[in-house]
């Protein structure tokens, strides 16, 4: 058979047997979180490209080699999330998750964009864990994250 459309230089297929295996490791993820007390929160596969700039940093190499950044039909910037953290904080504050009590604590798994040089093991598109713990600044907090891993 004559295949003519291929994926896209950096991205990756994950067949059935390797699918399982990713979902099993996600469980067990999920699973550690829950007991940690932290909950899942998903977030937008893009946003405001603004928001990237103004939390990663205009001059990083994040901002200004390996963002995705398109126009929508009505002019705004738009980018695909290169990393986690600036989308839940964005969440947290637009969705008032302050009210619930001094600290919050998120977890997420989730599709990232970065268009870098791809090598062995790195790739455009991939997926990033990652946990936030917010409105606490005792060492004990930072101490419970460390654990965590």
């Amino acid at each position: 058979m004559d295949v003519k459309v291929k994926k896209i230089r950096g991205t990756r297929d994950i067949l059935p047997e390797e699918a399982s295996l990713w979902s099993e490791v996600e469980g067990k993820i999920r699973e550690v979180c829950r007991v940690y007390g932290f909950g899942e929160i998903r977030v937008p596969t893009f946003e405001e490209t603004s928001l990237f700039i103004k939390t990663t940093g205009e001059t990083t190499d994040i901002v200004e080699k390996q963002m995705y950044t398109f126009e929508d039909k009505g002019g705004r910037s738009l980018t695909l999330k290169p990393e986690g953290t600036p989308s839940v904080v964005r969440a947290y504050l637009e969705n008032a998750l302050f009210q619930r009590g001094k600290k919050t604590k998120l977890f997420y798994i989730e599709r990232m964009f970065r268009q870098e040089r791809p090598q062995k093991g790195r790739y455009r598109e991939f997926t990033q864990f990652g946990v936030e713990l917010i409105g606490s600044k005792s060492p004990l907090s930072d101490a419970e994250i460390i654990s965590l891993a």
